[in-house]
């Protein structure tokens, strides 16, 4: 078995776990609120904005005997430069304050998933980090372009409020297949337990994000 098919096993009951969160299925069953999809960008947009940061810190933590996974993270830091400014676009033209959003703060379970995002990096096995990516850019592809979709039908919503979904779902396919292959090329053991460890408390802290989201999540955030 290759690694990341490995990955994919070990890690089936997280992604279940995900896809199992209320506000997820209620999205797949049209009954998603505006309030709702503005609270779901404004969590998003609290952890997109790291995202290049966190890449920049797993670069600058690997040995120099990965410098083939730090020339790998390069290309992933120039795909994701800027996307938490189409998070806030996307927020503006659903009806949402951006700058509230800007200027606010994430919510607890945000902050929990970013702040182990980091200590990952820097306390533990920074090649551990790649479970989230793993965790991110699956669930994109599992779910964005259907999610945008089925949301803007429901809520009548215009093609501007939807960028960041409709972006993720079609360029994280693309990334997942450049993924696996990078996956399939770590053959060191501690690093890939780091990674499959990593994605299961990953699955379990995103999923803490949308189980975390109501209508009033939006209202308390403005």
């Amino acid at each position: 078995m290759m690694f990341y098919e490995q990955l994919q096993h070990e890690t089936e009951n997280g992604r279940q776990y995900l896809l199992s969160s209320p506000l997820i299925q209620r999205c797949m069953q049209a009954k998603m609120t505006k309030g709702e999809y503005i609270a779901f960008l404004t969590e998003a947009y609290h952890h997109v904005k790291h995202t290049v940061p966190l890449l920049m810190a797993t670069g600058s933590s690997l040995p120099a005997e990965k410098e083939w996974l730090r020339e790998a993270l390069v290309e992933y830091i120039e795909e994701e430069l800027g996307h938490q400014k189409w998070v806030l676009n996307d927020i503006s033209a659903c009806g949402g304050d951006k700058e509230l959003v800007r200027l606010g703060m994430p919510n607890e379970a945000t902050e929990l998933m970013i702040a182990f995002a980091y200590d990952t990096i820097h306390r533990n096995n920074p090649v551990g980090f790649f479970g989230m990516i793993f965790v991110l850019e699956g669930t994109s592809v599992d779910l964005a372009s259907q999610a945008a979709d089925i949301t803007q039908k429901s809520l009548k919503l215009p093609d501007g409020g939807f960028t960041y979904l409709r972006s993720h779902g079609s360029l994280d396919q693309d990334h997942l297949i450049f993924f696996e292959q990078l996956m399939n090329k770590i053959e060191v053991y501690e690093d890939q337990q780091a990674i499959i460890r990593c994605a299961r408390q990953f699955y379990k802290l995103y999923a803490g994000i949308f189980r975390s989201l109501t209508e009033d999540s939006f209202d308390q955030a403005a």
